[in-house]
């Protein structure tokens, strides 16, 4: 009898795969005990769960002896020995097992740092040598080039089929350190006894052909669901299509296009169709000699829909085809075919995951109905998993979430960062405030330590590094508020304060102190067994110890088998030294790629998938999003490795044939019965371009006289609704400013001339900060530009001027800079603030000196802060404290006022929007300082003391001083005899123009944004 050659078959598109496969095989083996005999081939291992569900759709549910269900793409040494044969079970055994991912990585991370040494050490121009976590990306990129070198069955010596003085220099380089890794990755793999995971694969895949072509198994094989991409895959396949009982059922395999178009097809990689015309070529079998698996017929969408979306997609060169295929179709069946298609084009990612989650939760609406979200960009599966929880749907991205990202790892990156960042502010305070950190207390008591060591130590300039710089800038904060404070249970409970944050900041240390000497020291395993004690240790809690808390959930088991591997990686004679400042980086570089999948489907009848995890299943609303170029499909970038030409010559396939997997994906998407396509027209603000497959759909659109809108979903506006979601009902309903009446007993009635300022300019900041007695904190790390704002020159000059109020020394600048050594010297605690401005008051010392030495012949008297206060009206007290005054030797007084900032113009003066100095003025005019005679003063001055080009200047005003005087006095007695009345609200910034307040320390809570509108306040 004569060879009847392959035994192929096909499902088409349209039709659920493996319902049909299911339905397919209970027909072909109505015996049970045949059926259970019979081993089937699919392409993941989801695959097989879902074909185990299709066999309970097809039994309705009675008891079955399912056949073996094996994934070709995750085999196992036991999966693939399929019977009992002993020789088969020794070449098996004899396997080696596959090397480590991360033994891996580190490895070629050590081959990548020797040969950018060597480049480097032989004067490679513009070469650098990458730092260890630079490597270590690097090394995940050559791993995955490695796969697909052993995938595709290549050796490195095939390198010399590539020229190279056919390429640039820096290639030239990539292919001598390709060479080097030809010859050394072979001995590090035979000195670790492994291989890498691909090229087990191969093996297992060969040994497996070996066996079945010496013997045949005694039950059928069918292997289903399969394009064959993979070279021993393809050859396995072939195998079991040539077996006696076997067959091979392709997917969506297109058998009605003509042969010419096939023929470019074939040499297309970017086609759909293009592998499983490859891999028809490779059994030498025609489109004709393949049989239908069911009938074409039996899908919930016509078969005109499939021969619709493979003209969109026919390759260029058949454009001719396509014209005439295009006038024998009749535009009203097309639109039948589409009925059943919808695409959405959204503003952002935000609205496409809205939208999509509402076509989600739709769908939960009609019993049994089953729905998914099929998309690469795990973005938007992240959104939409979150868009859904406001229903109370639990639901999970089937592709993961990225280890890195769960709480576990995220201690463990916080608490890197807390030792490379030598406990900085945000660093710290960060790690601190994770939901698992608790260092052995109550979570409550440890939160509150953390609070009150935030408020008194870390916000504001940066401490000094390490703990040491904490308990110094804790000592200054207890020092400097105890020297405030007069109240003696006040003085008390700021030293228990003090004592308790000493005790908090010791224990942190004590747990730390390993883990810091060990990133001292640079050796990554004592560096890593450091860090997980003491990231155990700061999650101790009373209800379990840290390890219990760490490791704990799919999250925590995920995390605790990276760290398995990594200690063993670390253990292979592999060292590895590591940066202190660097760690962070090397820890995230590892964690990379590392992913935490759910082990079971959150909800029975929606999901998330990856384009690789849906192929095969079906749904009866399937949602493809992310449908932008870059997106899906993704970039075909070759990487750092080879360049396309390179790639070409050393026998590696066309990058375009992933471009042809995802199309084939999305073709068999498309066969499902109703079916949405989705996009966002911006993602993160820039304009997207829509998928090449979508301006396909859009051309065929056009050429069949459909109107643009043919794919629109009239009855449902998704987009809208979503958006409808957060917005409230009926109109805009604004609310006017805030205008608090407090009552009078509460109201102030004592303020300084520099508050006189905010009551005239945004009255609710006077009333939050005097009358609610709200403080604002100091920003995290704050600016130490802006700290203190002025005190510390203030201070200087202010002693320096009571020291010598006559005569300089003649060492005047020695002695003001001696001053200001004493004034700095608390800063120890904060070197950031003293960094930047000690060189600045130098500058600022030089130019006082010569400024005093100019103007002392002159005077007569002078005198340094000095206080005043007196009753304006209706019992309220104006303060002021001068920052300097001098007495000329003709009797008249100048006010002066030190400012580290802009100093006051004429205009603003006689406005009266700074009105300081004048109510200074008009204060010393009416006998306000008792120190001095009531006089006006003859001339208003501000000192501007930046410390920068130039150092200094003074601002002087002495025209129109009784006139800035009477005008601000007058004004002052207006507000208070307004603010008087009770029925005088506080306004938030009453009036506009340049009468805004500069800066809005309050304007959060008035809620200035939200009744402001844009270019009103300047009207």
């Amino acid at each position: 009898m004569s060879d009847p050659g392959p035994r192929v078959s096909t499902i088409p598109t349209g039709v659920s795969f493996v319902d049909a496969l299911a339905q397919g095989l209970l027909a072909r083996f109505p015996d049970p005990e045949a059926l259970a005999g019979a081993t089937v081939l699919l392409p993941t291992r989801r695959a097989c769960r879902a074909l185990q569900e299709a066999f309970l759709r097809a039994s309705a549910g009675r008891a079955l002896l399912l056949p073996s269900l094996l994934p070709l793409g995750d085999l196992d040494a036991e999966e693939l020995l399929l019977t009992g044969d002993e020789e088969l079970a020794g070449g098996f055994e004899a396997l080696p097992p596959v090397m480590p991912p991360l033994t891996r990585q580190l490895l070629l991370t050590r081959l990548i740092l020797r040969w950018a040494e060597l480049e480097a050490a032989q004067g490679t121009a513009g070469f650098e040598v990458p730092s260890f976590d630079q490597a270590l990306r690097l090394a995940q990129g050559l791993a995955s080039f490695l796969d697909e070198v052993e995938t595709e069955g290549l050796s490195f010596s095939d390198l010399d089929r590539v020229v190279p003085d056919a390429h640039a220099v820096h290639w030239q380089q990539t292919l001598r350190f390709l060479a080097i890794v030809g010859e050394t990755l072979p001995a590090l793999h035979a000195a670790l006894g492994s291989v890498g995971p691909a090229e087990r694969r191969r093996r297992l895949h060969e040994l497996q052909l070996e066996r079945w072509r010496r013997q045949a198994p005694t039950g059928p094989v069918i292997a289903a669901g399969s394009t064959g991409s993979i070279p021993s895959t393809a050859a396995l396949l072939h195998c079991v299509a040539s077996l006696p009982g076997g067959e091979v059922v392709l997917p969506g395999l297109d058998r009605s296009v003509e042969p010419e178009v096939w023929a470019e097809v074939r040499e297309d990689p970017g086609h759909p169709q293009h592998n499983l015309a490859r891999l028809l070529e490779r059994f030498g079998l025609e489109r004709e000699a393949v049989s239908d698996w069911c009938d074409p017929e039996a899908g919930p969408t016509p078969p005109l829909r499939a021969e619709l979306v493979e003209l969109a997609l026919i390759p260029a060169e058949a454009a001719e085809r396509w014209r005439e295929r295009i006038v024998a179709l009749d535009p009203a069946r097309a639109r039948e075919a589409l009925a059943g298609v919808v695409r959405l084009d959204l503003p952002d990612a935000g609205s496409e995951a809205g939208a999509i989650a509402l076509l989600l939760r739709g769908a939960l609406e009609t019993p049994g109905r089953r729905a998914a979200l099929v998309t690469p960009d795990r973005a938007l599966a992240r959104r939409v998993a979150a868009a859904l929880s406001r229903w109370g749907i639990d639901i999970d991205d089937s592709a993961g979430q990225p280890l890195a990202t769960t709480p576990p790892a995220q201690l463990l990156r916080l608490t890197a960062e807390l030792g490379a960042g030598e406990c900085a502010p945000l660093a710290l305070l960060a790690a601190l405030k994770h939901p698992l950190a608790a260092g052995g207390m109550p979570a409550g008591a440890f939160r509150r330590q953390v609070r009150d060591l935030e408020q008194a130590v870390l916000r504001g300039p940066r401490p000094a590094a390490g703990f040491a710089g904490l308990r110094d800038a804790l000592d200054g904060w207890h020092d400097e508020t105890l020297a405030r404070t007069a109240d003696e249970g006040r003085r008390r409970a700021l030293a228990a304060r003090h004592r308790r944050l000493r005790r908090f900041l010791q224990e942190l240390e004590e747990a730390a102190a390993p883990f810091l000497a060990a990133l001292r020291a640079g050796e990554a395993r004592p560096l890593l067994d450091a860090h997980l004690a003491f990231a155990e240790r700061l999650a101790d809690s009373q209800s379990g110890d840290g390890a219990s808390q760490l490791w704990a959930g799919e999250a925590g088991e995920a995390l605790a088998g990276f760290v398995a591997e990594l200690r063993q990686a670390l253990s292979e004679d592999i060292a590895v030294a590591v940066e202190p400042g660097r760690y962070p980086a090397f820890l995230d570089a590892l964690l990379a790629g590392r992913v935490v999948r759910p082990r079971w489907n959150r909800h029975p009848r929606i999901a998330i998938l990856g384009p690789l995890e849906a192929r095969l299943l079906q749904f009866d609303l399937l949602v493809l999003g992310g449908l932008n170029e870059g997106t899906w499909p993704a970039d075909a970038e070759p990487g750092p490795w080879l360049s396309r030409p390179m790639r070409r010559d050393f026998g590696l396939p066309p990058l375009e044939r992933r471009l042809g997997l995802a199309a084939h994906d999305l073709v068999q998407a498309l066969g499902a019965r109703q079916v949405c396509l989705t996009r966002a027209e911006r993602v993160e603000g820039a304009p997207a371009v829509a998928s090449r497959w979508l301006l396909r759909l859009d051309a065929l659109l056009e050429a069949l006289g459909l109107e643009a809108d043919a794919l629109a979903d009239p009855e449902h506006d998704w987009a809208a609704w979503s958006e409808a979601l957060d917005r409230p009902e009926g109109p805009p309903r604004p609310l006017p400013p805030p205008a608090p009446t407090p009552p009078l007993a509460a109201r102030p009635r004592r303020l300084s001339v520099t508050q006189v300022e905010t009551w005239m300019r945004d009255p609710y900041a006077l009333y939050a900060g005097k009358i609610l007695r709200l403080q604002r904190l100091e920003p995290i790390d704050a600016d130490p530009g802006a700290a203190d704002r002025g005190t510390l020159v203030h201070t200087a000059l202010e002693r320096f001027t009571r020291a010598w109020p006559e005569r300089l020394p003649p060492d005047a600048l020695a002695q003001l800079q001696r001053i200001a050594a004493e004034v700095f010297a608390p800063l120890a605690a904060r070197p950031t603030v003293r960094a930047f401005w000690w060189p600045r008051f130098r500058r600022i010392a030089a130019w006082v000196v010569q400024a005093e030495e100019a103007r002392r012949p002159g005077l007569a008297a002078l005198f340094a802060e000095l206080p005043g206060e007196l009753e304006v009206a209706e019992g309220f007290r104006l303060t002021a404290r001068a920052d300097r005054v001098e007495r000329r030797r003709d009797g008249g007084l100048v006010l002066i006022d030190y400012k580290t900032g802009q100093a006051p113009t004429a205009r603003q003066l006689e406005s009266g929007l700074k009105p300081q100095l004048p109510l200074e003025a008009a204060l010393l005019a009416r006998g306000g300082f008792p120190d001095l005679p009531a006089v006006l003063p003859v001339e208003l001055a501000v000192w501007r003391l930046t410390g920068g080009e130039p150092a200094g200047e003074i601002k002087a005003h002495s025209g129109e001083v009784e006139l800035y005087a009477e005008q601000a006095w007058q004004g002052l007695e207006r507000l208070v005899r307004a603010f008087a009345e009770e029925a005088t609200p506080y306004h938030a910034r009453p009036r506009g123009g340049a009468w805004l307040p500069l800066f809005g320390e309050y304007d959060h809570l008035a809620r200035v944004k939200e009744w402001s509108l844009a270019g009103s306040e300047g009207e």
